[in-house]
């Protein structure tokens, strides 16, 4: 006979919370890590903290430079629209660059997902990416964490944060102080729009009536969607052979805050970087979304890449030979500028029709 007094037996699953679904994805993803290994890491998962030796990466008296970062709204669209399998490409990419800038090769990396309910269809995709983005990166995936959490987020919605250890032998990472008036910036291509500015994309896309599904009007070949989506390329294998042989003074990794604000980072007082926008064109897709947006050149300049993700101040007499060997590696890289005397910043020059969206495309056209 029930005893219908008797209070209810309380599980952590009753809580939305799924031990058993936490378990099975850390188990098909284990060979999605293990697939990242590198001398120094085996990227085997399942303990308290991942291991890295760096004698066994060749290092000798390394300087450690850490670095974590996220994807932001970008996040929003993967989710919207069903496209989780390269937004983990993204998260290694934010860190990973950062620390190439700073002349660190990216040795471990950690990620954090986030959700309210563990879906592990999408949790292994966007796992696969980061497992890519390692692999590009030549990193290994040494652990994470999986957050499932109830009530914190709107139903299929989950967020990520990355973190990345790398190393540099002492004396030999970029701080700047080689910059000198004279140096020539070159410009490395970006493959879209990277991971950031997607809040005002996605404002865009909303206010003008975007059709994601359908061709881009600038690019008939790839839908309006996986044009914005596109991940975030990761330069660290074509710049860590020219940083380790001393022909970069510096880099600056162009994200939030853009050109103006990224460049000046990596430069001491007394210098300033002066940008041609005529030394390159400008992507068909800024050129849309600026004129979508009846956007001005210098909002442009600080919130998009504008097509250059990554900006190496080399001198001089080493400009050409940097320049063949990007492109040698598979980079696009154009010659944007020079540094020369004044206060610490960044100055974005050039005519109007340089700036100017090249093409018009009506709202009218989007429906």
């Amino acid at each position: 006979m029930a005893d219908n007094n008797r209070p209810n037996r309380y599980t952590y699953e009753h809580s939305g919370v799924s031990i058993a679904a936490g378990n099975a994805l850390v188990k098909a993803i284990g060979p999605l890590a293990k697939s990242t290994a590198r001398p120094g890491a085996d990227a085997e998962l399942g303990g308290f903290g991942g291991f890295f030796d760096p004698r066994a990466a060749g290092y000798k008296d390394p300087l450690l430079v850490a670095a974590n970062d996220g994807v932001g709204t970008k996040v929003k669209l993967a989710i919207d629209h069903d496209r989780h399998d390269a937004i983990g490409i993204d998260l290694v990419a934010m860190c990973v660059n950062d620390l190439i800038v700073q002349g660190a090769e990216p040795l471990f990396f950690l990620d954090y997902f986030a959700t309210g309910k563990l879906e592990n269809g999408v949790a292994e995709r966007v796992v696969a990416g980061i497992a890519e983005g390692c692999k590009l990166a030549g990193c290994a995936l040494i652990g994470g964490e999986t957050a499932e959490m109830p009530g914190m987020y709107a139903a299929g919605d989950y967020d990520l944060a990355g973190f990345c250890v790398g190393a540099v032998e002492r004396g030999e990472q970029l701080t700047g102080d080689k910059v000198a008036v004279g140096d020539v910036l070159l410009g490395v291509a970006s493959s879209g729009v990277h991971s950031n500015g997607y809040s005002l994309v996605r404002r865009l896309a909303a206010d003008k009536g975007w059709k994601l599904d359908r061709p881009a009007l600038f690019d008939s070949e790839v839908l309006l969607i996986d044009a914005l989506i596109a991940p975030t390329r990761i330069y660290v294998k074509s710049l860590l052979p020219l940083v380790r042989a001393g022909k970069i003074h510096a880099l600056a990794h162009i994200t939030g805050g853009g050109l103006l604000e990224n460049v000046p980072r990596v430069l001491p007082e007394g210098l300033h970087a002066r940008i041609d926008v005529g030394g390159w064109e400008q992507p068909r897709l800024m050129a849309f979304l600026q004129a979508q947006g009846n956007i001005e050149p210098s909002e442009m300049a600080r919130t998009f890449n504008c097509g250059i993700g990554m900006v190496l101040a080399v001198a001089a007499v080493d400009a050409a030979g940097v320049q063949a060997d990007l492109e040698a590696a598979g980079e696009t890289a154009h010659v944007i500028g020079a540094i020369e005397p004044g206060s610490r910043g960044c100055t974005v020059q050039g005519s109007a029709e340089d700036w100017a969206a090249r093409e018009t495309w009506e709202a009218t056209h989007l429906g």
